[in-house]
């Protein structure tokens, strides 16, 4: 027997593969124990889970109740988006809001995300971990774990688990958005059977589930069952770049903008897009190039990028400047180079072959390539 604490940083490190954290009470003696690596932020932590996750690599990220907050984006993008390897976010409540701003209850994001909300039983600790992580595969979303400043200081019990090898899916790239949605939602039954049978088993004191998902009535659509799909206009400056890259036969993360259309034909190189400012963190710790845009990159993505830097990851992030929001209606943003020359980017404009071939080779990691476009519509696409 030992603390409740000493009994997650047992569980935690035999299930995982990577762990990451952002301090903060009740869970900052967890994070210290554990060996957590400091992410700049929650979103990141997430983000950079999720790319574990796409290499077949579980991982945990422990955070603060009001730090989930800040993970809102990518934790509710990968229910419809899926995952592969198990990723679970033990979350630390301050019910009392003792030392927090706020007592905020972390069960209210089965609803918002779509997720399971487990609160474990502290007597059976490690096999609450495993089987949390069993289920992030087995429903292909993110699993959120429960507790409190009470649980992490009283006595519990880790056990000894065997690690299970499951592995989920993302969601098929020839679905719609909504198709993507409708897939997850069908997999709310088999949540509730799981649920049910844990409960029965004693495996938690309780699992929080979402309520039966509301949709409108409809299968999960492919685009070819749809008859068509949206792709870039014939005149975008960046098709150079984006032919060159697929040549190569690399897969890039995309981020949420013109560069999500990738997933699509005629190109169909991007992968596993988890919401706007996402692309970098998650491809640092799975495919290695991130394809962004500069207003993605200026919203939220620029924290990803300096946590890159400063920990010397692997990255080629390829940045499109076109200076506006493209996808909704060419909304003019600050020039990007003024806040990113710490990252000495290279520089190469859209129709330059021999300057985008000589960046896409270069071998210094991580490395950011802005490629410079004008975007001629912004607003009408071809199919």
């Amino acid at each position: 027997m030992g603390t409740g604490t000493e009994a997650l940083v047992g569980a935690i490190r035999a299930a995982t593969d990577r762990c990451y954290a952002v301090p903060g009470y009740p869970v900052t003696d967890l994070v210290r124990l554990t060996g957590a690596d400091l992410v700049i932020n929650e979103k990141v932590g997430l983000e950079k889970a999720l790319g574990d996750s796409l290499s077949n690599r579980r991982a945990c990220l422990i955070i603060k109740h009001v730090g989930l907050n800040a993970c809102a984006d990518p934790l509710i993008e990968a229910t419809t988006q899926g995952l592969v390897a198990g990723v679970v976010v033990v979350v630390g409540d301050d019910p009392t809001a003792a030392q927090s701003q706020n007592g905020q209850d972390s069960r209210h994001y089965r609803e918002l995300a779509g997720v399971p909300v487990i609160t474990l039983d502290m007597q059976a600790v490690g096999e609450g971990i495993e089987t949390a992580f069993q289920a992030s595969a087995a429903f292909s979303r993110v699993v959120l774990v429960r507790v409190t400043p009470d649980q992490l200081a009283g006595e519990a019990a880790t056990g000894t688990v065997c690690r299970a090898q499951e592995t989920g899916s993302l969601a098929p790239t020839d679905l719609t958005y909504f198709g993507r949605m409708v897939r997850a939602a069908e997999q709310h039954p088999q949540m509730v059977a799981w649920a049910d049978r844990c409960r029965a088993a004693g495996t938690f004191t309780d699992v929080a589930l979402p309520t039966t998902p509301t949709l409108p009535e409809g299968v999960a659509e492919s685009l070819q069952e749809r008859g068509s799909y949206t792709t870039f206009c014939s005149d975008c400056p960046f098709h150079l770049l984006f032919s060159m890259f697929s040549a190569e036969d690399r897969q890039a993360i995309c981020d949420t903008g013109c560069a999500l259309l990738t997933q699509n034909p005629p190109y169909s190189f991007g992968w596993g897009s988890y919401g706007l400012g996402s692309s970098i963190a998650v491809a640092s710790t799975s495919t290695g190039v991130a394809l962004t845009g500069d207003y993605a990159l200026l919203h939220s993505g620029i924290n990803a990028l300096i946590e890159v830097y400063e920990k010397r990851s692997p990255l080629l992030c390829i940045v499109l400047q076109n200076r506006c929001m493209g996808m909704t209606g060419r909304q003019q943003i600050p020039d990007l180079l003024k806040y990113i020359q710490w990252a000495d980017p290279i520089v190469v404009s859209a129709d330059d072959q021999t300057g985008l071939a000589h960046a896409l080779a270069e071998t210094r990691r991580p490395c950011t390539l802005v490629v410079q476009g004008a975007c001629m519509r912004g607003e009408s696409y071809v199919s």
